[in-house]
């Protein structure tokens, strides 16, 4: 088992940043892809980005390419993402997963999931 943790959330207004981390224990967290998704209210989870497990390869949708930053650090077990010029469409609550396909963008092929982290862009 993998257990993760999300941190970092806030209100922000259009344009501005934020930095969304997830710490992982448990198993060996080094050995898995980990990704971000994201749920706004009446909506399905959407895949945000992810990344493979020695942090050379990332993967966005377009609607964030540009703008935000995934990024691991294996010797903290730890996670993260930048978002950059935030809009308020953005707004929803983040999820960090593990143990997925970084080839797919489908979430249900990831394992662990931590327990989300609100954010909210104000216009």
């Amino acid at each position: 088992q993998v257990q993760l943790v999300e941190s970092g959330g806030g209100l922000v207004q259009a344009g501005g940043s934020l930095r969304l981390s997830c710490a992982a224990s448990g198993r060996p967290f080094s050995v898995y892809v980990a990704g971000w998704f994201r749920q706004a209210p009446g909506k399905e989870r959407e895949f945000v980005a992810a990344i493979n497990w020695y942090g050379k390869n990332t993967v966005y949708t377009d609607s964030v390419k540009g703008r935000f930053t995934i990024s691991r650090d294996n010797a903290k077990n730890t996670v993260n993402l930048q978002m950059n010029s935030l809009k308020p469409e953005d707004t929803a609550v983040y999820y960090c997963a593990a143990g997925g396909d970084i080839s797919s963008s489908d979430y249900s092929t990831y394992r662990y999931w931590g327990q989300g982290t609100q954010v909210t862009v104000s216009s």
